[in-house]
C-alpha cells in the first residue's frame, strides 16, 4: 500500500507495524461479488469459525444447528454420550436432506424426517429403514459427514476444511493465550443475542468495531461521554498490537464522567457501557489490560475473519458477521453477564444492555447500509485511515496474504 504524506499523524501505531503502509484502501473489497467468492473460498472455509458457546449443550444430546451460507453449509454442534463436542455437515447420507431441521434441541439419535434415517450422536448410521431394499450397503462408510471442531475458553470453534492446515489454538497464537484466565464462563451465565440481516458488505459491519474513533462523535448521545473526555478526545487508545492474522485493543475510559442518575445507579451494581463503577483488571490476566492503565475500561480481540470480542470489568459485548453476499451480512451482537445475585444487580444488568441495543447498536447499524450504498456509488475508489484505524488496514492485509498463500 502506497504511504499518505499529509504530515497529518505522527504514526504512533503504524511506526510499529510499517509493512502496513499507510496509503489509501481501494472500496473494490466491499463492493466486488468477485472478491467475495475469493473471500469464501480462500478465507471461510479455511479458518477456524466460532459458532457458539459451550453452556448452549450442556448435556449428551444437547444441540444447534448452524447455518453457514458463505460455507455452503448447515452444521450440526451437538454434546456426545462421550462428553465431548462433536460437529457434522448437517446432510443425510442418502439423498442429502437436512437430516436436523429445528434450530437447537435434545435427543437421543438424529433422524432425518425424509425417509428416518438414523444417526448417533457419534455421527454414525445406526439404522437404514429396509436395509435389504439397498445394495450391499456398510452403514459404517455413510454416517455424518464430520466437521473439525474444538474449544477455547468456552467458545466453540469449526472449521470445514476437511484438513485444517492448523489447530485452534495454534491459529489463535498468542492473542489467545494473552486473554485466557478471564472469567468467560462466569460471564456467560446471562447471554442475550440480537440478529439482523442488513444490506451491507461484511467488512463495514466489522470496520465499526475495529476502530473507536468514532464513538466521540456517532456515540455522543448514548454513550461516548463515558470514554471520550477532555484530555483524550478523540479516544485515542491504550494499545493497538497485532497478533497474526488476529489483533488486540485496549481502550481508557473517561474517569471525570458525570452519570445521569439513572446511568449512576446502574453503575453502581453493575456493568454500563462496558465501563463499570472502579472498573479494574486485577485478578485478570495481564493481556486484558495490557499496559496496566489504570483508566482501563476494556479490552477487544479482533478475531480474524469476522468476530470482535471485547471484555470489560462485568460482562462482555461480542460482535459476528456472518457474510451472505458481497453486500449483505447476517450481524449477530451479543451480551454476556454474570448470574444477577440481587434485582439491583439484575437492573443494572438489564439497563445496560437497553442501552447497548436501544443506543449503540441502532447507532452503529444505522450507518451500515448508508455506508455500503455510498461505497457502491463509484463516486470514489478508495478510502482514507487514519493511525487509529490501524486494525482495518491489518484486516485488509491479512486477506491478501491468505489470497497468495
Amino acid at each position: 500500500m502506497p504511504t499518505q504524506t499529509n504530515g497529518a499523524t505522527d504514526g504512533k501505531w503504524h511506526a510499529r507495524y510499517p509493512e502496513l503502509g499507510t496509503g489509501p484502501v481501494p472500496i473494490e473489497p466491499y463492493i466486488s461479488p468477485e472478491y467475495f467468492e475469493k473471500e469464501r473460498e480462500y478465507i471461510f472455509r479455511k479458518v477456524w469459525l466460532n459458532v457458539g458457546r459451550v453452556e448452549q449443550i450442556p448435556e449428551p444430546g444437547d444441540y444447534f444447528v448452524k447455518d453457514l451460507a458463505v460455507c455452503r453449509t448447515s452444521i450440526i454442534i451437538v454434546r456426545g454420550h462421550d462428553g465431548r463436542v462433536h460437529a457434522f455437515h448437517n446432510m443425510c447420507s442418502h439423498r442429502g436432506n437436512p437430516v436436523v431441521w429445528n434450530a437447537k434441541g435434545a435427543c437421543k439419535m438424529f433422524t432425518c424426517r425424509y425417509h428416518s434415517w438414523t444417526y448417533g450422536l457419534d455421527g454414525a448410521l445406526r439404522h437404514i429403514p429396509d436395509e435389504k431394499n439397498f445394495y450391499g450397503i456398510k452403514k459404517d462408510a455413510y454416517g455424518l459427514t464430520p466437521v473439525a471442531v474444538d474449544t477455547w475458553e468456552g467458545f466453540i470453534f469449526i472449521n470445514v476444511d476437511p484438513r485444517p492446515k492448523e489447530t485452534l489454538r495454534e491459529y489463535l497464537g498468542a492473542v489467545g493465550e494473552s486473554f485466557e484466565g478471564y472469567p468467560f464462563a462466569e460471564m456467560a451465565t446471562g447471554c442475550s443475542t440480537w440478529e439482523i440481516d442488513v444490506n451491507a458488505n461484511w467488512k463495514v459491519c466489522k470496520d465499526a468495531f475495529q476502530e473507536v474513533y468514532h464513538i466521540f462523535s456517532l456515540h455522543h448521545k448514548s454513550t461516548g461521554a463515558a470514554f471520550a473526555s477532555t484530555s483524550n478526545p478523540y479516544l485515542n487508545v491504550h494499545e493497538l498490537a497485532l497478533f497474526g492474522p488476529h489483533a488486540r485493543i485496549s481502550v481508557p475510559a473517561n474517569l471525570d464522567w458525570t452519570p445521569t442518575p439513572v446511568e449512576a445507579l446502574a453503575r453502581r451494581y453493575g456493568m454500563l457501557a462496558l465501563q463499570k463503577q472502579g472498573s479494574s483488571s486485577q485478578g485478570m490476566p495481564a493481556g486484558v489490560n495490557p499496559t496496566g492503565s489504570p483508566d482501563w475500561s476494556f479490552s477487544g480481540l479482533i478475531y480474524f475473519p469476522n468476530m470482535c470480542l471485547f471484555v470489560a470489568d462485568g460482562g462482555i459485548i461480542m460482535h459476528t458477521m456472518w457474510p451472505l453476499s458481497e453486500n449483505r451480512t447476517h450481524w449477530e451482537a451479543r451480551t454476556y453477564f454474570p448470574k444477577a445475585k440481587t434485582l439491583a444487580h439484575k437492573f443494572s444488568q438489564e439497563y445496560s444492555r437497553a442501552t447497548f441495543v436501544d443506543g449503540v447498536l441502532v447507532e452503529d447499524g444505522g450507518t451500515f447500509e448508508k455506508t455500503q450504498s455510498m461505497l457502491a456509488s463509484g463516486a470514489k475508489k478508495h478510502v482514507i485511515l487514519g493511525d487509529e484505524e490501524l486494525l482495518i488496514r491489518h484486516h485488509h492485509k491479512v486477506t491478501e496474504q491468505f489470497f497468495n498463500a
